[in-house]
Formats: C-alpha cells, structure tokens, sequence
C-alpha cells in the first residue's frame, strides 16, 4: 500500500515539474563555439536529446569573437548567411566584433517565441564558424504558450540587432551568470484564485488517490 501511494506522488510532483518553462544551456559546459576551438562540439546531437516549448530559454555561452544568429528560414539557416535574410525571419541575438583581437566571455539569453522549425547559427567569418559546427536546429512546441512577460513587447528581451544583415557594431545581449527564467507576476485577486483552484485540485487527486487504495480493501470485504 505504502508504495502504490509513493508512486502515485512520485507521479503527481513529475507531472507538475514537466510542465515548467526550462532554461537550456547550449552545448552544456562546452559552451557555444565552432570546432575549431572545441573539437567535439555537436550541438544538433545535443539539441535532438531536449523537448523544446514555447517561452523556454537558451542560454549560450560564448566571446564576442561568435555570434547568435536565429532564422525560421532554412535557407538562411543552410547558407550560413543572413545579409539576404529578411528582418521578420531572422533575428541577430548577440554581434560580435572579428577584428577586436581581445574577446571578452558573454552569455546570451534567447526566448522561443514562435512553434515550429527554428534554426541557430553563428554568422561569422562569412559563415565558416557555421560551417565549423557552431549551428542547430530545433522543433519549438506550443507547451503551456508564451507567459505574460513574453507576451508583452516592451517586457520581452531585446536582441542584438532587430534587423537581419545589420553589419554595424551592436551591443550584446548579457545576462547574469545565475540567470534565472523570468517568473511571472500575480496580483493578489490571481494568487487567490490560484490558490482556489490549487485546493480544488488537491481535493481531486486526494479523492481519487483514496478510490484506488480503497478499491482492493473492498474486494476482499
């Protein structure tokens, strides 16, 4: 008995966590850089093990001699150019500067904001950083949507550079090292309601974990 009622909760705390928005680090402690500095990077094989959802975050680790480049368009993607990209499809997260010898470590954050095919890559060196490695492609599904914070234009995280192919000098995007996903705000009437609508669920599953541990008792009565 003890333990069908671990695993029912075991059950119920996986199911709650599932749901969260996650942050992903891009290539974990390898950091995002093309394979000429890091051997064994292999971001599409890092990618393919993730789920990816609407209002997640990447999180790339990287120096302002590399790039941040995201595109829905595979061309742009496949060419590993984006000076034709057209500025609703393609987005400069973070420029870098190839000509300053002393880089400097930066991380940028990146919202998944659209479901679908979204493809990452560095822009540069006229694409050989890209063609060295430094891209991926990922599925984004809808998830729980876009919280309140991304819905929100004047809230949302700015990019680099909002218009694709834009060769001037930007400034990065930089978050702090225990950067964290944004939570969402509540007034006090929401935090009523969803602490209503927690008990009216916890009430739920008490009653239905009380159906299951009850029905063998009453088969043998």
């Amino acid at each position: 008995m003890f333990s069908t009622v671990s695993c029912l909760l075991l059950f119920f705390c996986l199911l709650g966590s599932a749901q969260a928005y996650k942050n992903y680090t891009v290539g974990d402690a390898l950091g995002w850089f093309d394979n000429t500095e890091k051997s064994n990077v292999n971001y599409q094989k890092w990618a393919d093990t993730k789920e990816f959802t609407l209002g997640d975050f990447l999180i790339f680790n990287t120096d302002t001699n590399h790039s941040v480049v995201e595109t829905y368009n595979f061309t742009t993607y496949k060419e590993c150019d984006y000076d034709d990209a057209q500025d609703k499809d393609t987005i400069q997260w973070s420029a870098s500067d190839p000509s300053n010898t002393q880089t400097r470590p930066v991380t940028v954050a990146v919202p998944l904001m659209k479901e679908g095919m979204t493809y990452f890559f560095s822009g540069d060196y006229d694409g050989d950083q890209c063609r060295s490695g430094q891209h991926f492609k990922i599925n984004v599904t809808y998830g729980q949507g876009l919280p309140k914070s991304l819905k929100s234009p004047e809230d949302a995280p700015s990019p680099a550079s909002a218009v694709a192919g834009d060769d001037d000098s930007a400034p990065d995007t930089i978050v702090p090292s225990n950067f964290n996903h944004p939570k969402e705000e509540q007034n006090e009437d929401d935090k009523a309601s969803d602490k209503q609508d927690s008990s009216s669920v916890s009430i739920s599953k008490y009653a239905q974990l009380h159906i299951v541990l009850l029905g063998p008792l009453l088969f043998f009565f």
